[in-house]
């Protein structure tokens, strides 16, 4: 989903709230991906502790109101249908609360596509191997057969940490440069890009 600019700006509504300093985009957007106590404390390091359960809520009530604008990137519904019709086991590892998934995935029509999902109030937060071994786990699916891709350094540091392969999607929330540092196989421009990798790799 295209939802970088979103929760950037959210992260910023959330800080003007409470009155503390407003974090620089890039600031905020380093964080996405980590689950949400992880993410305040990392694009905020100086402020008092007790700010963050704040940050938290405030962060909760703007990205609600904004949730529902959310689309998917170009392309991203056929390259998942067509995975599923290759028999592909689906999962998704996510700095999500279950609730902000399902709502998120509800809305854009994906809920059926996946088959497993892992959220960040479930388990630990990345760069922890536990959503990868979890979900593996849980399809019965061994870690050197499985490809996580994502935008953020926080995602490839866990597929490095779990053992399984990182695929780096450069339209998203890190940049091209922060990817190549994690080591992915590949790094996709586009969802065109990706797609063609992994029906090209399968």
């Amino acid at each position: 989903m295209d939802s970088t600019s979103t929760i950037v700006k959210c992260i910023q509504a959330a800080a003007k709230d409470l009155g503390l300093p407003i974090p620089r985009d890039h600031a905020a957007a380093q964080v996405i991906g980590l689950g949400l106590q992880e993410a305040m404390q990392a694009a905020m390091p100086d402020i008092d502790p007790h700010y963050y359960p704040r940050m938290v809520e405030r962060y909760r009530y703007h990205y609600l109101s904004k949730d529902h604008e959310l689309v998917l990137f170009d392309g991203a519904l056929e390259m998942l249908k067509d995975l599923a019709q290759q028999a592909y086991f689906l999962a998704v590892a996510t700095g999500k609360s279950r609730v902000g998934l399902n709502r998120a995935m509800n809305a854009v029509g994906l809920l059926s596509l996946f088959d497993a999902t892992r959220c960040a109030d479930e388990t630990f937060s990345k760069p922890h191997p536990a959503m990868l071994q979890e979900l593996t786990r849980e399809l019965g699916q061994d870690m050197r057969r499985t490809v996580m891709i994502g935008d953020t350094s926080h995602d490839l540091l866990m597929a490095n940490n779990a053992g399984a392969a990182g695929i780096a999607v450069q339209y998203g929330a890190h940049p091209p440069e922060q990817l190549d540092a994690c080591q992915p196989i590949f790094s996709a421009a586009s969802v065109g890009e990706l797609h063609r990798w992994l029906s090209e790799h399968a």
